[in-house]
């Protein structure tokens, strides 16, 4: 995510204002039979920026989300089928969405108990759940979608535009529009069948496997094969044109432009080939199955997001925010962060790469925007708050992303290009399609530099202000 996302707005930690079709926090389901044997699964992961985030007790393997959507009236009706296996012995357990009616949840095949408490739908199986068991939750819904914000004002999550719909989730807005356990810990695979008025393009991650219109509405098929964090899927409706091209070892490259930009709406994704084969020489081989970009006209947002495969922006991207937004699909998506403390693993390493990508195409340095930055003063607003904790207010802070690039440099600068590099191509071979912490990573710079860094990485990340020394 590019840092625009968030200027003058931060990420409140637990509360968001929706205009979503509402359902009362104590509405019940009339599903029969009682949860069995076992403990209910905990209603959050235990991210200490987000606690309500995700769900314990089980892990998603594979959604199947059905969606119908008319933008016009903003009318939605969605059908969710979750294959999850259970990592505790549950009588019950939690998924996370917030507005909408329920109208019915099944496990496996049966009629299941349920009721919601806030952004939690409490699903009680006819019968326990054993640990290791597999088990597929199929919950139909339905309601009016609007414009999910953060408390802030930023918006987020499905945000319903005049000609159809800008999709961005982090950090935990996939629950505006479909049951989740969402939080980057559980990556699972999807399919995508959205459904749209005749005319209009419905675009999410992964390859379209299908495409046909019946009685006035267009049926859109996308499969994203690789695992995923669920603030990384995306299901944008709008008047978009599909541009298919072939990147760097035959990568199907599909690009959704939209219609009502101007001509040179796309002039930013042009060297997104060469891209992809430069990162791929420094990191390693891209993650994915696919890539592409989606541009959007919608001015309101005044963000791009690295949704994977697919990052989507807000109006024309700069070449810059090209580079940054690809660099995430290999830190950031492939390799996630565990908790939300962790974010500058994100942004640092993709505002870094974006760095590298200017240095490669004959303007400045890496060195150079390094010192720039190490030349303002103390006051300078990214200077804090500490990247490597900076508080679920300042997820998006300048700190994050400048502070963030800055201690890459400097740890290159304290190891030497050859480890700094390897160091890149290890962290993401070792982690790929993983979650990881700070420790992990200081503890792979050591063993690949063979130093001893914590002060570095102390000074750098978590002491505030402007570094003396390292």
């Amino acid at each position: 995510m590019v840092i625009s996302r968030r200027v003058g707005a931060v990420l409140a930690a637990t509360t968001v204002t929706l205009s979503l079709g509402a359902t009362p926090a104590t509405a019940t389901g009339r599903g029969h039979g009682h949860g069995g044997t076992g403990a209910p699964g905990a209603p959050g992961v235990g991210d200490g920026y987000f606690p309500a985030a995700g769900n314990g007790g089980y892990d998603v393997l594979h959604y199947g989300l059905d969606i119908r959507y008319e933008p016009t009236s903003r009318a939605f009706t969605g059908v969710a089928t979750l294959s999850a296996r259970a990592t505790d012995r549950l009588s019950r357990f939690n998924l996370d969405l917030r507005g909408f009616e329920v109208r019915s949840v099944t496990v496996d095949g049966r009629p299941a108990r349920f009721d919601r408490d806030g952004q939690e739908l409490r699903i009680s199986p006819p019968r326990g759940l054993a640990k290791g068991e597999r088990f597929t939750v199929v919950v139909r819904y339905d309601g009016t979608t609007g414009r999910p914000t953060d408390i802030e004002g930023a918006l987020y999550g499905w945000v319903s535009t005049p000609d159809g719909s800008f999709v961005a989730n982090e950090p935990d807005g996939a629950s505006t529009w479909y049951p989740v356990n969402d939080h980057p810990t559980d990556k699972a695979s999807y399919d995508f069948r959205l459904t749209v008025p005749a005319g209009k393009t419905a675009v999410a991650n992964g390859e379209l496997v299908e495409q046909r219109t019946k009685n006035g509405w267009t049926t859109f098929v996308w499969r994203a094969r690789d695992p995923m964090a669920s603030y990384l899927s995306t299901a944008s409706v709008g008047d978009y044109e599909l541009r298919r091209s072939t990147g760097p070892r035959g990568l199907p490259i599909i690009d959704a432009i939209d219609r009502d930009l101007g001509p040179d709406a796309a002039d930013g994704l042009a060297r997104t080939k060469e891209m992809i084969a430069y990162f791929t020489e420094l990191f390693g081989r891209y993650p994915f199955t696919s890539y592409g970009a989606i541009v959007d006209d919608d001015e309101d947002a005044g963000y791009a997001l690295e949704t994977q495969t697919r990052p989507i922006y807000s109006g024309p991207p700069s070449e810059g925010t090209v580079a940054h937004e690809l660099a995430h699909q290999w830190y950031g998506n492939s390799v996630s962060p565990a908790r939300w403390q962790e974010i500058w693993l994100n942004e640092g390493f993709a505002s870094y790469a974006e760095w590298l990508w200017e240095e490669h195409s004959g303007g400045r340095t890496a060195q150079a925007r390094f010192d720039t930055n190490y030349a303002r003063p103390e006051t300078a607003s990214f200077w804090n708050p500490p990247p490597g904790d900076p508080g679920a207010t300042n997820l998006f802070a300048g700190s994050v992303y400048t502070k963030g690039a800055m201690t890459l440099h400097a740890l290159r600068t304290k190891i030497g290009d050859k480890a700094f590099f390897a160091l890149l191509r290890t962290w993401y071979a070792a982690n790929r399609d993983d979650t990881v912490t700070t420790a992990d990573f200081v503890e792979l710079a050591e063993k690949v530099s063979k130093r001893q860094l914590d002060a570095f990485f102390q000074t750098w990340l978590y002491t505030p202000g402007k570094p003396a020394s390292w």
